[in-house]
């Protein structure tokens, strides 16, 4: 082997480590809605957990994405340490299918079905294919589709690449004296370990084994004690995320480690043990590519099956390395662990902006109520909701934007920007509420009463409003479409409304029946109730856009007005219901 079947093999390497990345990456992207819903349903049932982890690793092609994800899952709240434990399991094991994928190149016959199963001979098919579909497809899906085949058509031409470069290190004495030492147990286990830990991941490693193996003087041997140490070497990612979490990410993080740690220990007793006392003849043999993969499987499988009856002295025995702390800590609602996975990180985004939209409507609720009611608990409850609402609006803004600029599909890339433009309607919302508590406060302190017929015309506002926020709040927490179109028409009454009531109050003043500092309460009061009904208008136009695709406010709100039987009809009952 000379400096150029180096050079050769560092670019087959490269090429192997690009086309796994882009291959899990969109792997990722186009699982999409259904990875969330997939993680949307764990239960704290072991064999749950235990699929769930081993379906999610085996779509996204890496044990290390799904911890990291755990762990941001745990963070913010999403997930028990006790879930965590499962799906931490169920990874390891879902993370073995790429070595079998991988293990294809090492098949040989002069069977023509045989060898079209070998990756040289449909990986230049799959590269055309996937060429077509990225140059030429529309939709994000189709593009995605044609990444996913240029990335494994890269990774399989890059491992061939290596393979071959490699072949000569056989007849190098050095490796042979190097694959001598690793006989070594303890001294595979290291290797293994820092292999992995350098490239953050066990699927990569593994296929790097597979490549060397094919030089002939990789044993089985020194091939287990790699794989194993493989396993504690792909926690290295885990542990550095874990870095700044809260303490029950920590200690999902060091489930991670001790289930590797431990599984490692235990299975390599056993391991030293049989080949001392029973010198099984096949350890000294080479290993193929397809025992490397069946290896790494049996391992993974045996550590899972060890650990999966001590999952609640795993628990116990984390919270033991990782104690309670002084109790300052928090969840976190937005956790930047969880961009790792675009379509989970969107999905977490849309339940905290629910948060905040049900928060603002509680507030604007109060408010109302406050109107006629004023006491100091209320006039608490809408503070701190209203500045939950601003702290809410902060994240998810910082947060939206971040994942906007992440991979991710067209699809998703609009959700986030439906959610970017309402949230800012939900603080509005809440502003308006203290606005609204303020005008209360002002007639409480200057001892301020509105008149009968003050009080008599301000029920039929507020009730429009009550339900203009309930219209609004529903079509965004169930993108129903039936309810938002509901929206537009009441808004047009609560604008009508506005009107009179302002007239008739002027009028009263003109008659002596009214003060003019109530007169200036009263007009504040309604121009925070109509722009209450504007930024509902507003949510709801976000939910009709979206499902016509495209992003155009004024133009939905246009095409629900002309010509509109519905909302005519809609827009008189409303009237009818509220008038004064």
């Amino acid at each position: 082997m000379d400096i150029f079947d180096l050079l050769t093999a560092l670019g087959g390497l490269s090429l192997f480590l690009f086309g796994m990345n882009i291959m899990g990456q969109a792997l990722e992207r186009r699982a999409g809605s259904g990875l969330r819903s997939v993680l949307g349903r764990l239960t704290s049932r072991p064999a749950v957990g235990l699929l769930t982890g081993m379906g999610v690793t085996a779509v996204i092609q890496s044990s290390s994405a799904t911890t990291v994800m755990v762990i941001g899952f745990v963070n913010s709240g999403l997930m028990t340490l006790k879930q965590a434990i499962y799906v931490i399991m169920g990874a390891n094991v879902g993370t073995t299918v790429t070595a079998w994928v991988l293990s294809l190149a090492g098949l040989s016959s002069g069977n023509v079905w045989v060898r079209l199963l070998k990756p040289s001979s449909f990986t230049p098919v799959l590269a055309l294919v996937g060429v077509i579909l990225y140059m030429s497809g529309r939709s994000d899906k189709k593009r995605d589709t044609g990444t996913i085949l240029l990335g494994f058509a890269t990774l399989m031409f890059g491992l061939e690449t290596m393979s071959g470069a490699m072949s000569g290190l056989g007849e190098v004495p050095g490796f042979r004296q190097l694959f001598v030492a690793f006989q070594n147990p303890v001294l595979g286990v290291l290797a293994g370990a820092a292999l992995t830990a350098l490239i953050q991941s066990s699927s990569a490693s593994v296929g790097i084994l597979q490549a060397l193996a094919a030089t002939g003087q990789v044993s089985y041997g020194a091939a287990i004690p790699i794989i194993m140490g493989q396993n504690i070497g792909t926690c290295a990612t885990a542990m550095l995320s874990s870095v700044g979490a809260n303490r029950n990410a920590k200690r999902a993080a060091m489930v991670h480690l001790l289930f590797n740690v431990v599984g490692t220990a235990v299975w390599l007793t056993v391991f030293c043990c049989v080949r001392l006392f029973l010198h099984p003849n096949f350890l000294e043999g080479p290993a193929s590519r397809l025992g490397i993969a069946a290896a790494h499987s049996v391992f993974n499988v045996l550590c899972t099956l060890l650990m999966l009856p001590l999952a609640g002295a795993l628990e116990t025995m984390v919270n033991r390395l990782v104690p309670e702390s002084d109790g300052s800590e928090r969840l976190v609602e937005l956790d930047p662990r969880l961009l790792a996975a675009p379509p989970v990180a969107l999905e977490r985004c849309r339940e905290v902006a629910a948060d905040m939209a049900k928060t603002a409507g509680a507030a604007l609720e109060d408010a109302l109520t406050a109107l006629t009611g004023y006491t100091p608990d209320l006039a608490k409850s809408i503070r701190e909701r209203e500045e939950r609402t601003d702290y809410l609006e902060d994240i998810l803004g910082t947060y939206l934007v971040k994942l906007s600029a992440s991979p991710i599909s067209q699809e998703d890339n609009a959700q986030a920007a439906k959610l970017l433009k309402m949230i800012g309607d939900f603080e509005r919302i809440g502003d308006h509420a203290v606005n609204l508590l303020e005008s209360a406060e002002a007639m409480k302190e200057k001892e301020l009463t509105f008149s009968g017929a003050a009080r008599r015309e301000l029920e039929p506002i507020t009730g429009a409003i009550r339900e203009i926020l309930e219209l609004a709040l529903n079509a965004f927490l169930n993108d129903d479409l039936e309810t938002a179109a509901r929206v537009e028409p009441l808004e047009e009454v609560v604008d009508s409304l506005k009107e009179e009531l302002r007239s008739r109050h002027i009028r009263r003043m003109q008659k002596g029946e009214c003060s003019l500092e109530v007169g200036f309460v009263w007009s504040d009061m309604l121009t925070d109730l109509e722009r209450v009904a504007d930024h509902c208008s507003n949510i709801a136009g976000c939910v009709t856009e979206m499902a016509h695709n495209h992003m155009n406010l004024h133009e939905s709100l246009r095409e629900l007005r002309e010509d509109n039987g519905q909302f005519r009809r809609q827009a008189a009952e409303y009237r009818k219901k509220y008038s004064v």
